[in-house]
C-alpha cells in the first residue's frame, strides 16, 4: 500500500500526562508502518463532556505518514491505549491516553468501529486548534472547508485553549 497522510488527535487527563503523551508519540515512531511527520505544541483544556469535575486535558494533533489501512491504524492505537491500562468503563470519562483518528487523507469511512473523519472534531476546540498548527489549508471532506477556518467559526471560544507551559 502506498502510504497515506493520516491525523491524529491525543490528549491525557490522568496520571503524568506530559509523559503519556510523549511516550505515545514514541510508540508511534516505533512502528515501521507509521512516520510522524510533525506534531503541535500541547494545549491544556477543561474537560468536555463526561464525568463532572475531571482533571484538565493536555492535547496535541499528530501529522503521520502511514501504510496501515484504517482499521490497522486503529487496531494499533487500541494497542498503545492498553500500555497505558486504558479505561473505557465511563463515556467521555478521565483517561490516561486517548488516541483518536482525526482524517485519513480525504477518506471517508464509517462502520461500527470507527468513523473518518472523526464525528466531532469540527465542534472541539481542542481538536482543532492544534490541528489548526500542522495542518491549517487542510480541507475536511465532509463540510468542505479547512481547519482554520472551522476553527474561526468557533468564534471564542478559541481564546479559551493556552499552549501547556510546564515551566
Amino acid at each position: 500500500m502506498i502510504p497515506v497522510t493520516s491525523y491524529l488527535a491525543i490528549g491525557s487527563n490522568l496520571g503524568d500526562r506530559i509523559v503519556n503523551i510523549k511516550k505515545s508519540i514514541r510508540y508511534l515512531k516505533s512502528n515501521q508502518r507509521i512516520k510522524v511527520k510533525s506534531v503541535s505544541r500541547i494545549y491544556e483544556t477543561p474537560a468536555q463532556g463526561g464525568p463532572k469535575k475531571q482533571p484538565q486535558y493536555l492535547n496535541t494533533a499528530v501529522k503521520i505518514k502511514t501504510s496501515l489501512f484504517p482499521l490497522d491504524l486503529l487496531n494499533e492505537l487500541k494497542i498503545i491505549e492498553l500500555e497505558f491500562k486504558r479505561s473505557n468503563s465511563v463515556r467521555w470519562g478521565p483517561r490516561t491516553i486517548d488516541l483518536d483518528i482525526l482524517f485519513y487523507d480525504d477518506l471517508v469511512f464509517i462502520n461500527n468501529r470507527l468513523s473518518i473523519p472523526h464525528p466531532l472534531m469540527h465542534k472541539r476546540i481542542f481538536v482543532l486548534k492544534p490541528m489548526s498548527e500542522i495542518a491549517p489549508h487542510f480541507i475536511h471532506p465532509l463540510y468542505k472547508k479547512n481547519i482554520k477556518d472551522l476553527l474561526n467559526e468557533l468564534g471564542r471560544d478559541n481564546e479559551k485553549i493556552i499552549p501547556f507551559d510546564k515551566g
